[in-house]
């Protein structure tokens, strides 16, 4: 994905960006909220606005999304910067400490695809 920086916009969100059957479903390890590795992960080529959020995200409700954000924020992994002018608008961007994060999320994404087929077959036999 390319990033436009100097006043330019930076390449859209894919509204695919999370299939519904993406390994980070099944992952049973969370950090912050349900929510807040899928955010870290649209924010990793730079700061977006909470439209932009919405595109990949559309299962998460606004009111999750917001609490999410504000989260991470809390947690110094996200910074939320008003830009002024005719169109104000607000965008968020990863922190030092939230760009740290990414590995962790890569890796778990990774764990997650190579037990896709275990999780799967736990969570059937715990609903059977």
């Amino acid at each position: 994905m390319q990033v436009k920086y100097g006043g330019g916009m930076p390449t859209p969100l894919d509204p695919d960006m999370f299939d519904p059957v993406c390994p980070s479903t099944l992952m049973p390890l969370r950090f912050s909220d349900k929510w807040a590795g899928l955010v870290i992960r649209c924010l990793e080529h730079g700061p977006r606005r909470f439209s932009e959020l919405r595109v990949p995200l559309h299962s998460v409700s606004a009111q999750s999304l917001t609490t999410s954000l504000r989260n991470l924020r809390r947690d110094g992994l996200v910074e939320r910067t008003e830009r002024p002018g005719a169109e104000r608008h607000v965008e968020y961007a990863l922190t030092p400490l939230g760009r740290s994060m990414l590995p962790v999320i890569a890796a778990l994404c990774a764990w997650g695809e190579a037990h896709w087929d275990e999780l799967l077959d736990a969570r059937e036999a715990a609903t059977a």
